[in-house]
């Protein structure tokens, strides 16, 4: 029995660890794949506050791993075959066995498009990239293709717009998911009706194939790739319906990362966030551990950890 069971050991999960950890709570970490999230294939990261180097994701997240392990947590690999988070004792199931806690905070992220585009994989982080913030200052006076096809890609290019010399953005549809007219980026350079075939390059990005509206393929020179397709989705499968979702699978939490249901907490890109950065996700998982910790302790308001 634990305090807490964190499912998920990205930056949100982590972070959760080192607060509940510290705060002398029972830690136990169930995590399927710790070097395949969104932060641990990152490949150079320069805007985490506080961290004046650039360093991998995974370097990054083996950091905050470290200092919640430090602090007591148990980090443990595996997958999570069911759960059963009614009443006061919370069930996790796995292949190795059950474990069960008084609280769970889920941090599994979200899952990615289940297909993606050839050569997006393999130059995922060497000039393929799905966050401008993150990475758009990597591009300073170098061309880029974005391939997007909703709102949001449109705030991404906004970001690029400040660094990139020329974007090419792509847009398989004839417009944009939740935009009535394309505005008038600075540098940008609009291809509506073209579909993406594939990402070229060895060792970092050199061009994107695509195929125009007249039916011919053409070769994009570009340094880097944006990748904004509709698809990702929060990886909550697994609650099976005991916990509420939204339509699009998103944890419904109030403020402090709770559910409705009593112990249950989320953190990270299980819930609906303006941003997707690693350091957004740390304080979710901050703040979840914090709302454990009154919750397990029957305390009125949050604590924050001062020393």
């Amino acid at each position: 029995m634990y305090d807490v069971i964190i499912i998920g050991g990205g930056p949100a999960g982590a972070s959760a660890a080192v607060y509940t950890a510290r705060g002398k709570l029972s830690t136990l970490v169930l995590d399927k794949a710790p070097n395949a999230g969104a932060l641990a294939i990152t490949h150079k990261i320069a805007n985490y506050p506080g961290v004046l180097e650039e360093l991998s994701g995974k370097e990054l997240l083996d950091r905050i791993r470290e200092q919640a392990a430090n602090y007591g947590a148990i980090f443990e690999q595996t997958s999570i075959t069911a759960v059963d988070l009614e009443g006061e004792v919370k069930t996790v199931f796995t292949p190795e066995g059950m474990y069960q806690a008084k609280a769970v905070i889920v941090a599994t992220g979200s899952k990615g498009r289940s297909r993606l585009l050839p050569g997006e994989e393999k130059l995922l982080g060497r000039g393929v990239s799905t966050c401008a913030t993150c990475d758009g200052a990597f591009f300073k006076n170098k061309e880029v293709a974005v391939i997007g096809d909703s709102e949001d890609s449109i705030e991404e290019a906004g970001v690029l717009a400040k660094f990139a010399s020329k974007i090419h953005f792509i847009i398989p549809r004839s417009d944009l998911q939740g935009v009535p007219e394309l505005p008038a980026l600075k540098n940008t350079e609009y291809y509506t009706r073209t579909r993406p075939l594939e990402i070229v390059g060895e060792d970092r990005v050199t061009g994107v194939r695509v195929k125009t509206p007249a039916g011919e393929e053409t070769l994009l020179e570009v340094d880097g790739a944006f990748v904004f397709l509709s698809g990702s989705k929060p990886g909550t499968d697994f609650l099976q319906g005991q916990v509420p979702l939204d339509e699009d699978g998103f944890m419904i939490l109030d403020e402090t990362m709770q559910s409705s249901v009593p112990g249950v907490f989320g953190a990270g890109e299980v819930r609906r966030t303006p941003v997707k950065q690693a350091v957004v996700a740390g304080a979710d998982g901050a703040i979840a551990a914090m709302a454990v910790d009154k919750f397990i302790h029957r305390r009125e308001r949050l604590l924050p950890q001062y020393k």
